[in-house]
Order: C-alpha cells, then structure tokens, then sequence
C-alpha cells in the first residue's frame, strides 16, 4: 500500500493501554512514561507500513504481535487494508487473562 494501512485501535485495547499507562505514572519516571509512548508510536508506523514483518501469535492464528517493549506486547490483525490492534498486553501479567 502507497500510504500503509490504516490502524484502529479496539475499547478492549484502549482500555489496557490506558490502564498500562495510569500504573506507571505511579511507579516510573515521566521521561520513562514518555519513552514508552514514543515507542507505541514508532511500533504503530511500521505495523502501518508493513505488518507482516511481525511474527505471528503461536496462541491464535491469524494474530499477529509486536513487542512494544519488553514489558509490552500488542497483539493485532489485518483487515483487508485496515489494521485492529486488538490487545496491548503487559508481560508482568498472568498470560491467560490475555484476551485475543
């Protein structure tokens, strides 16, 4: 695709995304906070660009993941020319309360 695909993001994920970030307010630095996000979005640009270059989830076929930072993973899927970031997942967590 000329311009990459186009990337939305799900409640579930936001929810998590969102949750992730009001714990480390709390307990990190805000230049850490900062990193973070800048990593979210460099790690968003290139799913937009090309998102096969992501290896696919061994949980649920047809899941891709990108690990955010190694505290974090997003998992997501490709929809015709759209991409649904389904889960922004914290690695500290139990991995069965994931939920692709």
């Amino acid at each position: 695709m000329e311009n990459g695909f186009r990337v939305l993001w799900t409640d579930h994920a936001l929810d998590e995304l969102q949750s992730t970030f009001e714990y480390l307010e709390h307990k990190w630095t805000n230049k850490e906070v900062v990193k973070l996000a800048l990593k979210i979005e460099h790690v968003v640009e290139l799913i937009s660009k090309n998102p096969y270059m992501f290896q696919e989830s061994v949980e649920v076929r047809g899941i891709r993941q990108a690990v955010v930072m190694k505290h974090n993973t997003m998992y997501f899927r490709i929809i015709g020319e759209t991409i649904e970031v389904l889960s922004f997942f914290s690695n500290r967590q139990n991995p069965s309360s994931k939920k692709l």
